[in-house]
């Protein structure tokens, strides 16, 4: 059987902001911003949240339900995630309550039903849709994060307009877009938030940008008349922050879990290099020959899109699909090649061995192997004593450790909670 290499523990240092008091940011923000003008008292302003793993959401959001309550109005949550969750009323409640976004948590309603109003038409001649809790409000604030789209790049791309238009366009929405693929995405997306915004009540957005270290770097809100020129600003500043694989090329990447909490495509392209994306190709780097998963998140509820990524992955990964969730979001996305199953071996030893055996390197060479939690949290990561050599960070440095056997359980499971114990891997498993 193939040898599996000693690893180096890898930490990428990098000097990016971090919010140190989220209450007193998101306070400061709402307080700073027009919506207190927009809002007479006792006024019933919707709280638009979605479904991504954002960091400090549960605080975010508490803290933007408390600084709207504090201005005499009358807060409540709505659930703003397009298709996920099944496309149900209870599926995008239990997104939010795994969050620990619920009514009793929050101190207002959570109202997450998946009716909508027609509001317009768009460019496009498309109907605009919209929830219909949103609409009925007196004032609307979407809270979300703003990062680099997993599927193509513009001005626009993953963020408060895509929120407004696809979040809470629910599943008429989702599908509309989609359907154009990447048009709807670039082109689609803002007409149809140009009739959001003159035919709601859409009033703020509270706009949170993360760090390599899936730290809260900033909170930023952004009004509506601004929300074309500011939010492309805003991506800019995330792009430059957000983790990346400290390589451009590389034989083996085994990724611990794939989930909807860490990327809309269960792993992001932006960190694999894959796009898998009909009739457009791969990103430039890195290069990754061969690409294996071991597990599906249980923030996903069986959600396996993105499992399509990878080469390899285990028989539990598989179990654990729950193929109507999946096939909702697949045929409303329609990135089929996404969803197919790779091969699927018994076990994290049997995966990792394959994968190595057959990343067309051959000896003397040893295969270039790196090793790291999920796309989201990579600024920790294994790689081989062959890989070590060329890694490089631009604008920080890399604490590399001795070399050591990865760590494994008696069942042949690599133990990620110990060799990740920052991860959500460990997070999880300790409660947090």
């Amino acid at each position: 059987m193939t040898e599996i290499p000693l690893v180096r523990r890898v930490r990428q240092i990098l000097d990016q902001p971090m919010v140190a008091d989220i209450p007193a940011a998101v306070r400061e923000q709402i307080n700073g911003s027009k919506l207190k003008s927009k809002l007479k008292p006792g006024a019933k302003v919707a709280i638009a949240v979605g479904s991504r793993g954002i960091a400090n959401i549960k605080q975010i959001v508490f803290e933007t339900v408390r600084a709207i309550a504090a201005l005499g109005a009358e807060p409540f949550i709505v659930g703003a995630m397009g298709t996920h969750g099944g496309g149900t009323e209870e599926g995008q409640r239990q997104i939010l309550a795994d969050f620990g976004i619920t009514a009793e948590s929050m101190g207002c309603p959570v109202r997450t039903e998946m009716n909508v109003v027609e509001i317009g038409t768009n460019d496009f001649g498309a109907t605009v849709f919209w929830d219909k809790n949103a609409f009925e409000a007196d004032a609307v604030v979407a809270v979300n994060r703003v990062k680099a789209h997993t599927d193509f790049r513009g001005p626009i791309e993953s963020g408060i307009v895509k929120m407004i238009v696809i979040g809470l366009g629910k599943r008429e929405s989702a599908a509309q877009v989609h359907r154009l693929g990447c048009t709807g995405m670039t082109e689609m997306v803002p007409a149809s938030a140009r009739v959001v915004l003159a035919k709601t009540k859409f009033a703020l957005g509270l706009a949170i940008l993360e760090n390599a270290r899936d730290e809260t770097a900033v909170i930023k809100a952004v009004e509506p008349d601004e929300l074309f020129t500011v939010e492309p600003v805003l991506l800019e500043q995330a792009k430059g922050m957000m983790g990346r694989l400290p390589f451009d090329e590389a034989d083996v990447l085994l990724v611990g879990e794939i989930g909807k909490n860490y990327s809309g495509t269960g792993m992001d392209p932006n960190v694999i290099g894959r796009r898998y994306l009909e009739g457009e190709a791969d990103f430039p780097s890195p290069r990754i020959t061969r690409i294996a998963a071991l597990d599906i998140s249980p923030e996903s509820h069986g959600n396996s899109i993105g499992v399509g990524f990878a080469d390899l992955c285990t028989k539990r990964l598989v179990d654990d699909i729950q193929p109507g969730a999946m096939m909702l979001n697949v045929f409303t996305a329609q990135l089929l090649l996404r969803a197919k199953i790779p091969i699927t071996l018994a076990d994290d030893r049997t995966v990792l061995v394959k994968s190595l055996e057959t990343c067309w390197v051959t000896p003397p060479k040893t295969p270039r192997f790196a090793f790291i939690p999920n796309t989201l949290e990579v600024a920790e990561l294994y790689v081989s004593e062959s890989l070590a050599p060329e890694l490089r960070l631009p604008g920080g440095r890399l604490e590399i450790g001795d070399p050591e056997p990865m760590q494994w359980t008696s069942d042949h499971r690599i133990d990620q909670p110990k060799m990740f114990p920052h991860a959500k891997q460990a997070r999880r498993l300790s409660g947090v």
